[in-house]
């Protein structure tokens, strides 16, 4: 694996929110492009509701990680661990959207952990190989 192994998982991760807003108004009927956060919030669809807020969980996902990439990497932390690091997050991710679309709450639990716990272990690592 190498650095640009975790460059990709960024872009993906970055990609993420956009992907369940997409399923989310694929889920009901008639999407209004003139107001997208009213047009959300009228909905009653189940579905629409758990796709924006997997969307809006990634976006709030996605900073950390970036930045525990990036630090992990200017903190000199083997490329292996970041690269691995950067692919369970990802796959995570997908997972935590999947089960969010999907209503199933405790793997979506699970999977948010289990990122939240790669994005802590970027930025532990980052802060040991400083210290």
């Amino acid at each position: 694996m190498s650095l640009s192994t975790a460059y990709w998982c960024v872009l993906i991760a970055a990609l993420l929110p956009y992907l369940w807003l997409a399923v989310a108004k694929a889920s009901a009927p008639r999407y209004d492009n003139r107001d997208p956060r009213g047009w959300v919030a009228r909905q009653e669809q189940p579905r629409l509701k758990r796709a924006y807020n997997a969307h809006l969980n990634a976006l709030e996902a996605f900073a950390p990680f970036a930045a525990g990439v990036v630090l992990a990497q200017l903190a000199g932390v083997p490329v292996e661990r970041i690269a691995g690091l950067s692919i369970a997050f990802v796959v995570l991710r997908v997972l935590h959207g999947v089960a969010y679309v999907g209503d199933l709450a405790l793997l979506r639990s699970l999977a948010w952990f289990g990122a939240f716990g790669c994005v802590v272990a970027l930025l532990a690592q980052a802060a040991l190989s400083v210290a």
